[in-house]
């Protein structure tokens, strides 16, 4: 996996507290381990709170805010899970927006646990094939996907898992797809 995505910056969006620390800390680490640029974009500047479910962890720098970057300026984007995380960013129209525009650019995502909840607020999720944490599912169905029980699932650029057990395969599968560059079909639900 060295360096094959080297020159790639990889932006991971998250809310200033809630993110599940491992689906951020793994994705990133494997991320940096392929020779990519992985960068810590939130709603607000400063530090943000992670949690191992409940518990408050470690914290972590923020380098962008999401009002100051554009998907332009990122070849790839993470969407770490933990359940206050995603419930907060579909509520700001900013990060929203930015998300979204990843998927009309082509470009590839890669969400874990709760995060597809930011997906359909984006409206991304319509006619899609992916996976979730066990109880958004109803959710992402009555949004057009078609949600499976599968540790990875990918769909032209767009990889999707279901928790911190599934994150080998998460981090092996989002490094291939970032690797593989823009998907055409990733418009196809923009």
């Amino acid at each position: 996996m060295a360096n094959t995505l080297s020159g790639k910056r990889v932006a991971f969006v998250v809310a200033p507290e809630g993110t599940e620390q491992v689906e951020l800390t793994e994705p990133w680490k494997a991320v940096q381990d392929a020779g990519g640029q992985p960068e810590l974009v939130s709603t607000s500047p400063g530090r943000i709170q992670a949690f191992n479910h409940l518990d408050k962890a470690d914290t972590f720098p923020v380098d962008k805010v999401v009002t100051d970057v554009s998907p332009d300026d990122f070849d790839a984007l993470v969407l770490p899970g933990g359940v206050a995380n995603p419930d907060f960013l579909r509520t700001v129209p900013d990060a929203v927006r930015f998300v979204r525009g990843f998927f009309s650019q082509q470009k590839p995502v890669a969400a874990i646990c709760h995060a597809p909840w930011t997906l359909i607020e984006a409206d991304v999720v319509r006619g899609r094939r992916m996976t979730s944490w066990p109880s958004l599912q109803t959710d992402l169905r009555n949004a057009g996907a078609e949600w499976v029980d599968e540790e990875v699932v990918t769909d032209s650029g767009f990889v999707t898992s279901r928790k911190p057990d599934d994150l080998p395969a998460f981090c092996r599968k989002l490094v291939e797809e970032f690797a593989e560059g823009k998907h055409r079909a990733q418009a196809k639900s923009a």
